[in-house]
């Protein structure tokens, strides 16, 4: 019998996973989702029910492309994947809260922090699945959406890279303080994630802990299509 999807995430490396992100402050997670499950996520692409919202990046100067955010209650599967990071995921949040001067005050639980979203009257889910066909790309950006917000989100490869699609490689780029910013592009196989900032990250310099900005986006697609699958784990104003 396969394992749950809450087992596969429990059974992540995590110490390592969190010593990789106070490090480089972006880490990989292996193959997670199943071929079944990528192509799962993918067929409710066409089915209008799942979704609040449609985005078209052109008319808003975002990019090429589109992507369209998951209406409560979501999908099982992400629902799943949305609860099961956020616990881990806290206790690196809480810690980076602390080396930056803050209180480390992330519940240990998603449903707790979700009631802190919908005080502020953030009501509206957030997980979405993102569509790019040849020419498609994202603009840098961060997807904060109001006052509350989780300091990572994770984003999963739906399909192939170099048999669906060609280009389109996830881009992050670092704004450090008083020096020129850092780019990093990473590739994922399919049903691979990647754990990532929000909005910026604490490192360490010799007089303690400064805080660095992050914003990511997609490069050009330049063949083939290309879909992702982003958690995020704060609901929208």
């Amino acid at each position: 019998m396969s394992k749950s999807m809450k087992d596969r995430i429990t059974s992540l490396d995590w110490p390592t996973l969190q010593q990789i992100l106070d490090e480089q402050g972006y880490a990989k997670i292996p193959v997670l989702l199943d071929m079944d499950q990528c192509h799962e996520i993918m067929k409710t692409y066409e089915q209008a029910s799942y979704f609040r919202s449609t985005i078209n990046m052109a008319r808003y100067r975002f990019g090429e492309g589109e992507y369209k955010y998951y209406q409560a209650p979501l999908p099982e599967l992400l629902l799943q994947l949305r609860e099961g990071f956020y616990p881990e995921l806290a206790k690196t949040a809480n810690r980076w809260q602390e080396q930056l001067g803050h209180v480390a005050d992330y519940p240990a639980t998603l449903p707790e922090f979700i009631k802190q979203c919908h005080r502020q009257e953030q009501l509206r889910s957030t997980p979405l699945i993102l569509k790019y066909e040849m020419g498609g790309y994202n603009c840098l950006h961060q997807d904060l959406y109001g006052d509350v917000f989780f300091p990572f989100q994770v984003v999963f490869s739906l399909n192939q890279k170099e048999l669906d699609y060609t280009g389109g490689e996830f881009l992050l780029v670092e704004q450090r303080p008083r020096a020129q910013s850092r780019g990093h592009v990473i590739t994922l196989e399919q049903g691979a994630g990647l754990i990532f900032p929000t909005n910026n990250r604490p490192v360490k310099g010799t007089r303690g802990y400064y805080r660095t900005t992050l914003r990511h986006g997609v490069s050009t697609v330049t063949s083939g299509t290309r879909y992702t699958l982003g958690i995020i784990f704060h609901d929208a104003k």
